[in-house]
């Protein structure tokens, strides 16, 4: 197994859009977004290749958004569940739509960093 090749976080946005591991990440965005319309199974591949290729980005410029993916995937399947569980209560879909909002901001803030370059 190789290792990855550090950028820089100075070097230049071109040579950072032909890194693989930042077509893996936004390859696990994209994912992110279908799980909205495929019921969460795309998420779940994408949270696997997060932890598949998670050694190989370590101490790269890519490695936060791996962590903001795993996190990302985590806490949203934690508060779907809550929110699932407590829709007899109504106060369930009320979580819901909030945890949808917020899986949506954080997959844009995500991909938008990643396209700029940056951390999330």
């Amino acid at each position: 197994m190789t290792d990855p090749e550090f950028i820089p976080a100075d070097s230049d946005p071109v040579a950072r859009r032909s890194d693989p591991a930042r077509n893996l990440a936004v390859l696990v965005y994209i994912l992110q977004g279908l799980s909205f319309f495929l019921g969460g199974i795309t998420g779940l591949v994408g949270v696997i290749i997060n932890y598949v290729k998670m050694d190989d980005v370590r101490g790269t410029w890519i490695e936060p958004h791996f962590r903001w993916q795993i996190r990302t995937f985590w806490i949203g399947l934690l508060w779907t569940v809550i929110g699932i569980v407590t829709t007899p209560l109504i106060i369930g879909w009320f979580v819901l739509l909030g945890i949808s909002i917020w899986l949506i901001f954080r997959i844009v803030k995500g991909a938008l960093a990643l396209n700029d370059g940056k951390a999330p």
